[in-house]
Formats: C-alpha cells, sequence, structure tokens
C-alpha cells in the first residue's frame, strides 16, 4: 500500500468538551488506484484529506507514506516527505497570476532542486497528458475553469509523487467540465501509477473509480467497490 491510514483518531477543543472529527478510522490505498470519499458537510472528509496529507496530527492511529510510517517525525521532516511524495490538488487551483501555465509546473520542480531544463521538459509532458500542450504560455486569466483545474493537477504531478490528494475539484465547475476532471485524474492515477484519494460532495462522475469509502459523523465505510 502507499497510503495507509490505521485507527485514526482526530478530535478538535469543542468549549468544555473535545469534539470527534475521524473516530478509528482505517483507509488502505494501492499504487496506481484512485479512491472516492464522499460523505456530507461536516462528516469528516476534509480531516481525512488533511491528516493523509501529514498537514494535521492526529490523536492517535498511524499514517504510512510509501511504507515510511511518519509518527513522530518532526516539521521540517514532514516537509521534506510532503514535497517528494506527496501532490495536493486544493479546491481552488490558486495559480500564480504572473506565471503562465507551464511556469506554474516548473517553478514546483525548480524548489525541488531539478534544473531549469530538466524542469521545462517534464512541465511539457504534464501539460500534455492533461491536453493543455497548446495552452502553455497562457496565464490563468486566459484560461477557463476547467483548464485551470488540469494546471492543478498538473502542479500537484510535478514533482513524481507516490500519493496523490484531490480536495473537491468539481465544485466550481459544471457538470461536463465536472466529468471531464474525474475522467482525467482516474486516466493519470493509473498512468502515473499514484495511491489517490478524491474528496467529493458529487457522487455523479464515479463510475470508474476503484474504491468508494463514505464518511459519517467521523466514522469510515466501505460500502462499495467499483471494480
Amino acid at each position: 500500500m502507499s497510503l495507509s491510514l490505521t485507527d485514526i483518531t482526530l478530535t478538535y477543543p469543542d468549549g468544555d468538551t473535545r469534539l470527534t472529527a475521524l473516530d478509528q478510522v482505517t483507509l488502505d490505498v494501492p499504487n496506481g488506484s484512485l479512491t472516492a470519499v464522499v460523505g456530507p458537510s461536516g462528516s469528516g472528509k476534509s480531516s481525512l484529506l488533511a491528516v493523509a496529507a501529514t498537514l494535521i496530527t492526529p490523536d492517535s492511529g498511524t499514517v504510512t507514506i510509501a511504507g515510511t510510517d511518519t509518527t513522530g517525525m518532526s516539521r521540517s521532516e514532514l516537509t521534506d516527505l510532503r514535497r517528494h511524495k506527496i501532490g495536493i490538488v486544493f479546491q481552488q487551483p490558486n495559480l500564480l497570476p504572473s506565471l503562465s501555465a507551464a511556469e506554474q509546473l516548473q517553478v514546483m520542480a525548480q524548489i525541488d532542486g531539478r534544473t531549469p531544463r530538466a524542469a521545462r521538459t517534464r512541465a511539457k509532458e504534464l501539460l500534455d497528458a492533461v491536453g493543455l500542450a497548446d495552452q502553455a504560455g497562457r496565464r490563468p486569466h486566459q484560461l477557463s475553469g476547467g483548464q485551470r483545474q488540469r494546471v492543478n493537477i498538473a502542479r500537484a504531478l510535478m514533482n513524481d509523487p507516490t500519493v496523490l490528494l484531490v480536495d473537491e475539484p468539481t465544485s466550481a465547475l459544471d457538470h461536463e467540465r465536472g466529468a471531464a476532471v474525474i475522467d482525467l485524474i482516474t486516466r493519470l492515477t493509473h498512468q502515473q501509477a499514484t495511491a489517490t484519494v478524491l474528496v467529493t460532495h458529487d457522487r455523479t462522475h464515479l463510475t470508474a473509480v476503484d474504491q468508494i469509502a463514505e464518511v459519517h459523523d467521523g466514522r469510515l465505510h466501505l460500502p462499495a467497490s467499483t471494480r
């Protein structure tokens, strides 16, 4: 398994008590597979994604990424792990307005220490993979919402992550563009062999995912597998 959450419990202060966001959650996501996490607002979906991304430390349980148990890792070690092993696709693309589509990707690789030539080559490959090779020189305001989300996905894959975490990628898109984005994530998961977790409130486009996990009141259920 490239991503394993084992007996994860996460609580938050709530007045004189604590609110349970995740209650003994266990989830395994193999390489090259896509797990969709669904559930109502406030059910714990975003908390699960944040724990998987090592952005929040749970009260108990273990997060294992590419065979590495993250328990007890320092802040700098977790930052390094995220840089090399985890790609995150946020709900809003948050692209830098002054950079072209290609430059959005290249800057990620250069932060990671790749040479400019290697960064350009990888950016070109990924923009081609997401169907934007002909848009490489355009800035965010020149791209549609669906195109910006495609750049966002390509950027998350720039450093060849083992784990890809995707937060509500279709929330700002219409039905047709939302379906295209989910299809793209599914295809790239298999091509790039990532362990992908997709958090979404929309079940419409989930026919091709490998596993559907439902979260209710912090508890995770695996009622269905589409394969």
